[in-house]
C-alpha cells in the first residue's frame, strides 16, 4: 500500500513539474528585423516604463498586495544589477512569457499577460532603446511573499490559466486600423487593464470586468471604469479623452492624479495618432457598470 501511495505521489510530482515547466521561445527561431530603437522608444512610453521602474530604471518601487510584497526590479542596461548582460531573447521571452534567462517564472507582479499580445518586433525595438540608456548600479531586493505564492514554480500553474496572447476584445480583420492600432496599445505595451480590471482570488484579471473599474493597486479608493458606460467615460467625447491623454485635464477642469500621472505624462509623448486609436478603442469596448 505504501509503495503505491509513494508511486502514485512521485506520478503527481512529475505531472506538476512538466505542467509548469517555464517554456521558452527558441532563439534561433525568433524572426524580426533589426532592431529600431526609434520605435522602442515609442514602446517605452507607450508602457509607460519609468511609471514603475523610475525615471532612470533603477526600480525599487515596493507593490503591497494581498500576496506580500512585490518590489520593482532594476531595468536599466546595467550588466550587475540591470539587464545589460540579457540577450534579444532573455528580453523577448521575458516580456512575452514571463520567463527569466535562468528559466525561472516571473510574478505577473511583472504584466506579462498584457506584454505577451505585443509583436515580437516590438519588443526587440523596445530592448534596443533601453540599451542606449545610461546604465545604473542598483541592486533590488527580492520579493516578500506567503505561501504558498512564494512557490515560484506553481505559477506555472497560473499562467495555464492567465496567459493568454490572443486580444481581449474581438475585432474583424478588416475593422479600422486605427481601431486595430488602438488595442493593441491598449491591451498590449499599454497594459490598462492590469490596474483598469478586477481580479479574482489568484490575481487574475477577471474578462467579465474587462477596463470597468478596480480596487486601487496603491490601497486607498478605486482606479475608475473606463468603459463607455455611464459610470465611466460614457459622457465623455473622443475629443474629451484626447484631450485628457494628452494634457491630464478631464471635461470637468480637473487634473490627473495618483498613479496615472505618470502614465499620462508617457502617453503624451505619444504620436496624436496613437492617442486617437486608444480613443477609438475606449469607445469601442463594450460598456460595463
Amino acid at each position: 500500500m505504501l509503495r503505491k501511495f509513494g508511486l502514485g505521489l512521485l506520478v503527481l510530482g512529475l505531472i506538476f513539474l512538466w505542467l509548469t515547466r517555464p517554456q521558452t521561445f527558441d532563439a534561433k527561431a525568433l524572426s524580426y528585423s533589426d532592431p529600431d530603437p526609434i520605435n522602442g522608444e515609442l514602446m517605452f512610453h507607450a508602457g509607460s516604463c519609468a511609471a514603475c521602474h523610475a525615471a532612470d530604471l533603477r526600480g525599487g518601487l515596493e507593490l503591497h498586495t494581498d500576496f506580500g510584497i512585490f518590489r520593482v526590479p532594476n531595468i536599466s542596461p546595467d550588466d550587475a544589477t540591470g539587464i545589460g548582460d540579457w540577450t534579444d531573447a532573455d528580453f523577448i521571452n521575458a516580456m512575452l512569457g514571463g520567463v527569466s534567462p535562468d528559466r525561472k517564472h516571473y510574478y505577473p507582479s511583472f504584466p506579462y499577460t498584457s506584454y505577451a499580445r505585443m509583436k515580437i518586433q516590438d519588443v526587440a525595438d523596445l530592448k534596443a532603446y533601453i540599451d542606449t540608456l545610461p546604465p545604473v548600479s542598483h541592486a533590488v531586493a527580492g520579493h516578500e511573499l506567503q505561501f504558498p505564492w512564494n512557490v515560484r514554480r506553481g505559477i506555472g500553474l497560473w499562467k495555464l490559466r492567465y496567459l493568454n496572447p490572443n486580444p481581449q476584445i474581438e475585432l474583424p480583420a478588416d475593422a479600422d486600423p486605427l481601431l486595430l492600432r488602438g488595442r493593441y496599445l491598449a491591451e498590449g505595451p499599454g497594459h490598462c487593464t492590469e490596474c483598469h480590471t478586477e481580479r479574482d482570488a489568484f490575481g487574475g484579471t477577471i474578462p467579465q470586468r474587462w477596463l470597468a473599474g478596480a480596487p486601487n493597486p496603491d490601497g486607498e479608493g478605486r482606479v475608475p471604469n473606463i468603459t463607455p458606460d455611464s459610470t465611466g467615460l460614457g459622457d465623455w467625447s473622443s475629443k474629451d479623452i484626447a484631450y485628457y491623454l494628452e494634457t491630464g485635464m478631464d471635461p470637468d477642469f480637473d487634473t490627473v492624479g495618483g498613479s496615472m500621472v505618470k502614465v499620462q505624462e508617457n502617453l503624451a509623448r505619444l504620436p496624436a495618432q496613437d492617442r486617437q486609436a486608444i480613443v477609438a478603442y475606449l469607445k469601442a469596448i463594450p460598456a460595463k457598470e
